[in-house]
């Protein structure tokens, strides 16, 4: 779908759906919208005198009125006006596009969302996001797909000059959005088809899109390094494990090395619970269990235009957690890259083991900052719910900057501690750790605390995402499934940073 951004007058513009926003309990449209009404007779006037649409926030109203090239009006409630946020726009943008192309519309115009109240640069952007994630539908299995796909969307602003800032903005946040919608492609993708092999290979055309230089670890690769963890997890599948090492920006620049983040993204292909096999209900949903993999590579495939003396890093273990003949068994020892002992309580806390080795990879990025996110704990999901991601540092500067970049992105987080309190439950009779704690209590804070051993002293933050990657209903921007959380998030940090560097 083209994303574009337009000068001109909203009411001449030819299109399958024009849409408009109206605040809630506005006794008149204003704005953008009351030029398209007056286009319209009136059209917009009548519906808010007749009440029968009040601006309640992401209500969608479809009117059919003469003098309008558009063939429909779609009219958005944008909610309260002292409630307009950046988010609330593109959820409001996202629910009017997802019903154009309920409506089969093919083509779609908006006017500005921000009623005058927002940043018209960000709001631009915002609107774009929501336009792409809206509308999005997994269609790649289906014999039938269905509603066809929109073709085309504008944004348009009344005058006669577009503006270059708001134009740019359009295109960042479709960029941005495809990069989430990407991922939310890799998520959908049924296991038999995303093998860690495969989506190594996915990883291969990311980077050939975007510039970037890949190398994928085999086997004996991995051997050789030591990373005895992420073999351990593998052990099982017929499917062998993978590393896999993007990099991104310069090596060097004038004056020193480039600043440089690493992304580290927990990629299992499907996790059947290993020998601790997890019960049947829900299963099939375990080929989410690499939403983190996923957003990394949905950060890649949307970084070009960030700043060019930024290096971005990306390392994604792959493997698949079955309970095979050759599967790590509770009670094993493995040894990590870094030296450490792991005594495995449980087969089905894999996820850290994969990051245990891909964090101590990390540390040859010595000036790094490296931030992981990983579907690593359904405690975070007990503690937090399924609209915010669990958020571990100890660097008070570094989760100031991730928790404000969340909030511009609507992608929320929430700073849980990480404390070395928590270490009682990780020490192993056997080993230098173990891998679970031998009760559920404070799961997620363990698990964080397991992590911290393996960073080497680093500036590292943890993402626990395994409550947000999986939306449980529908929502404005989402469907019932993956969400691609943390793209988006992750792309406005970065683009915080390319902009102090």
């Amino acid at each position: 779908m083209e994303i574009v951004f337009r000068s001109g007058n909203l009411a001449e513009r030819p299109a399958g759906a024009l849409v408009v926003g109206i605040l809630e309990g506005a006794r008149r449209p204003a704005g953008a919208a009351a030029a398209v009404d007056r286009a319209a007779r009136g059209a917009i006037s009548d519906l808010l005198a007749r009440r029968d649409f009040t601006g309640r926030h992401a209500e969608v109203a479809v009117l059919y009125p003469r003098g309008l090239r558009a063939k429909r009006l779609l009219v958005v409630g944008l909610g309260v006006p002292a409630r307009l946020t950046l988010h609330r726009a593109r959820l409001a943008a996202a629910a009017a596009v997802r019903r154009a192309r309920e409506l089969r519309a093919g083509t779609v115009v908006i006017g500005g969302l921000g009623a005058g109240r927002l940043d018209p640069v960000a709001a631009a952007q915002a609107t774009a996001e929501g336009a792409v994630l809206g509308p999005w539908r997994f269609t790649a299995y289906r014999s039938k797909p269905g509603v066809p796909a929109l073709r085309r969307v504008e944004l348009v602003e009344p005058g006669p000059g577009a503006s270059r800032a708001r134009a740019a903005a359009v295109a960042r946040g479709a960029r941005w959005a495809e990069g989430a919608v990407l991922a939310r492609d890799l998520t959908c993708t049924p296991a038999e088809d995303l093998t860690p092999a495969r989506l190594a290979a996915r990883a291969r055309e990311v980077a050939r899109a975007v510039g970037a230089r890949i190398r994928v670890l085999d086997v004996p690769a991995m051997e050789r390094l030591g990373m005895n963890a992420i073999l351990g997890v593998g052990r099982g599948s017929a499917h062998p494990p993978r590393f896999i090492v993007l990099e991104h920006g310069p090596r060097a620049v004038k004056g020193g090395p480039p600043s440089t983040v690493v992304l580290v993204g927990k990629g299992v292909t499907f996790d059947a619970g290993g020998i601790s096999l997890k019960p049947r209900d829900g299963l099939h949903e375990m080929k989410y269990d690499m939403a983190g993999a996923a957003a990394v590579l949905g950060v890649f495939a949307a970084l070009p235009g960030l700043a060019p003396g930024l290096r971005v890093v990306g390392l994604i273990p792959a493997a698949e957690n079955m309970p095979g003949g050759r599967a790590l068994k509770p009670g094993d020892v493995l040894r990590a890259m870094n030296g450490t002992t792991i005594e495995i309580t449980n087969t089905d806390a894999e996820g850290r083991l994969l990051l245990a080795d891909a964090l101590s990879y990390a540390k040859r990025y010595r000036t790094a900052t490296v931030v992981d996110l990983a579907t690593l704990t359904g405690a975070v999901g007990i503690a937090l719910g399924t609209v915010v991601a669990g958020l571990f540092t100890a660097d008070d500067a570094l989760a100031a900057e991730l928790l404000a970049a969340g909030e511009a992105a609507g992608e929320r987080l929430w700073r849980l501690p990480l404390w070395d309190a928590y270490d009682r439950d990780l020490e192993s009779d056997t080993a230098d750790v173990v891998n679970a704690a031998p009760t559920r209590e404070g799961g997620a804070c363990v698990a964080a605390r397991f992590l911290g051993r393996f960073t080497g002293g680093q500036r590292w933050a943890h993402l626990d995402i395994a409550s947000t990657a999986w939306a449980p209903a529908e929502r404005p921007h989402e469907r019932r499934g993956p969400t691609g959380y943390g793209v988006r998030l992750v792309l406005e940090w970065l683009a915080r940073r390319s902009e102090r560097a």
